[in-house]
């Protein structure tokens, strides 16, 4: 009878691959299990992680929060009316077999791309991470799940309001 693969071992196989990007061949050999269960392992794990850190990491976005992220760009940088900064960064990786140039960015290297938008103190409000590499910073928002959603008006942003006896529009 096999011994199931506890909860630490199971932490360890997951972080050794994500602070490392070593193989699953690699974590087959190192931790003495096949490398499709190291695979399974490291997404089972993922998942929980992210599961139970979501809430607290990455809050719903509801129009009071969208206020105070507001409030905290008005005060921190006098730019009122701003709910955030988006931007993209290449994220180099190892090319996928048979990708062709799928992940091939304009930097000459092989990538996925990390869109977010972050805060005036820097955290993280949207994620979206995965896209190839060769796509834009504007193609990869625009067809990213945070885009599609600002398109669809599924976002809860507020209403636009006065600034200094000005009626500015929408936020941004």
């Amino acid at each position: 009878m096999r011994v199931p693969i506890g909860t630490k071992e199971r932490l360890c196989i997951a972080l050794r691959y994500l602070a490392t990007g070593c193989s699953f061949s690699e974590l087959r050999v190192n931790f003495k299990v096949g490398a499709s269960t190291a695979r399974g392992i490291v997404l089972d794990t993922c998942k929980i992680i992210w599961n139970k850190m979501k809430a607290s990491c990455m809050p719903e976005l509801t129009k009071k929060y969208w206020i105070e992220v507001a409030e905290i760009y008005k005060k921190k940088a006098n730019f009122p009316h701003c709910l955030g900064a988006i931007d993209g960064k290449h994220i180099r990786i190892r090319k996928p077999s048979n990708t062709g140039s799928e992940y091939f960015n304009y930097k000459n290297y092989f990538s996925i791309l990390l869109m977010a938008v972050v805060d005036a103190n820097y955290k993280f409000l949207v994620v979206d991470i995965g896209a190839y590499g060769k796509g834009s910073d504007s193609l990869v928002f625009q067809d990213g799940h945070f885009g599609q959603r600002l398109q669809r008006d599924e976002l809860d942003l507020p209403q636009a309001s006065i600034i200094d006896g000005y009626n500015m529009g929408p936020f941004f």
